[in-house]
């Protein structure tokens, strides 16, 4: 095998002495893969490697891809992503995936955290209660988007106004005024998550503007679409450059 020195390097950064099987069965494969992943696309852009390995995993749980979503917060843990902010990678992809497929991600975590010894449960990270979280989301929410929610209320016919309260109340209430992760953080994460679930070209959009408004510039989402694409393959990564470039022109 011709796996080159800095994907062997990036590899076992990650995963420290770890053999993989297929480098047995499949090492043509594994060649190609790790070649790509661990060196040439690891050479792009200038995201820092914990940043990285998180929306990574928000797009593996977008992808539904449990296996490797295992293997990579393995990964994650060892170069210091904090069981935290893992747990709020889960919690923050319920909203976005829905709850049945992220309830094999909340488990598998669980199991690799006990196996690691992370007490269960971890402390807690909300900020909100029944009484705030509508008023407390929308806050949150209007400093994403601006007057685009505003519009997003006065457009909504009466008999689906209760889905714009839903998106304040629970989206944003109750998922992004939560520690462990910051705002930008957090819309890097959506933006991943979305990308990733493919079919959801408009809130792409939506959420690119997003993560512009809180500071994550088109460079930064075209380094986190390129770091995703071993992952999520090519039709999701250029609906989401199309995307980029619709939204923030060249």
């Amino acid at each position: 095998m011709s796996i080159s020195e800095t994907a062997n390097k990036n590899h076992e950064k990650l995963f420290p002495n770890h053999e993989s099987t297929l480098k047995i069965t499949d090492p043509e494969l594994i060649e190609v893969f790790d070649n790509f992943a661990f060196d040439e696309v690891l050479g792009y852009g200038d995201l820092d490697t914990k940043t990285r390995l998180m929306v990574i995993l928000g797009a593996l749980i977008g992808s539904q891809t449990l296996s490797e979503y295992e293997i990579m917060l393995e990964g994650a843990l060892n170069v210091g992503v904090t069981p935290i902010e893992i747990k709020e990678i889960v919690y923050q992809s319920v909203p976005y995936v829905g709850i049945a497929k992220t309830l094999d991600f909340i488990n598998s975590t669980n199991e690799i955290f006990e196996k690691r010894g992370v007490k269960l449960p971890l402390e807690g990270q909300s900020t909100t209660s029944p009484e705030t979280r509508y008023e407390k989301g929308l806050k949150i929410q209007k400093s994403i988007f601006g007057e685009m929610i505003d519009k997003m209320y006065e457009d909504s016919p009466e008999n689906q106004i209760h889905i714009q309260k839903y998106l304040s109340a629970n989206c944003f209430g109750d998922y992004y005024t939560r520690k462990g992760l910051d705002v930008k953080t957090r819309e890097l994460l959506t933006f991943s998550m979305i990308l990733s679930l493919g079919g959801c070209e408009s809130q792409l959009k939506g959420h690119i503007q997003g993560n512009l408004n809180v500071g994550n510039d088109k460079k930064i989402l075209l380094s986190v679409i390129t770091q995703l694409l071993p992952y999520v393959g090519y039709p999701r990564t250029l609906n989401a450059i199309n995307c980029l470039n619709e939204v923030i022109p060249e």
